[in-house]
């Protein structure tokens, strides 16, 4: 569905600082990163598509959209859990902790927190918890 995803920064070196180990919890390799720009890509390598982006935008400075959200797919709530911790640690704002949301559908466990630019991310996992026979 998605080609890429941009998000506005305007602070590249906060902004490469935060994203780094986010992408990295999340499993998402760097695919550039073009400090002249400045921009950066991450993007999952057994697939060509959707790559996801941050960097200055060219029409003047960035700001966070309202009511706008970019929300990861993780794994396992073990990675939201993880994506959650490196974004808070890495200067990000919790907007909300790691948790069961039985209101989208059962199994939705997801956390929301902020970048230093004011963004609204996500990371949720829809899969159910695996039973303890399953090696959870």
């Amino acid at each position: 569905m998605f080609s890429h995803l941009f998000v506005g920064i305007t602070d590249f070196d906060r902004a490469l600082a935060f994203y780094t180990p986010v992408m990295a919890a999340l499993k998402q390799p760097q695919r550039f990163v073009d400090p002249a720009y400045p921009r950066a890509g991450w993007q999952s390598a057994q697939t060509v598509r959707p790559l996801f982006l941050i960097g200055r935008p060219l029409e003047g400075e960035a700001c966070f959209g309202n009511g706008q959200m970019t929300a990861f797919m993780a794994a396992s709530r073990a990675m939201v859990d993880e994506v959650h911790a490196a974004a808070i640690a890495h200067g990000g704002t919790c907007e909300g902790a790691p948790g069961l949301r039985p209101q989208y559908h059962p199994n939705y466990y997801g956390a929301y927190f902020r970048d230093p630019d004011g963004n609204k991310l996500c990371v949720v996992c829809h899969e159910a918890e695996p039973s303890p026979s399953e090696g959870a």
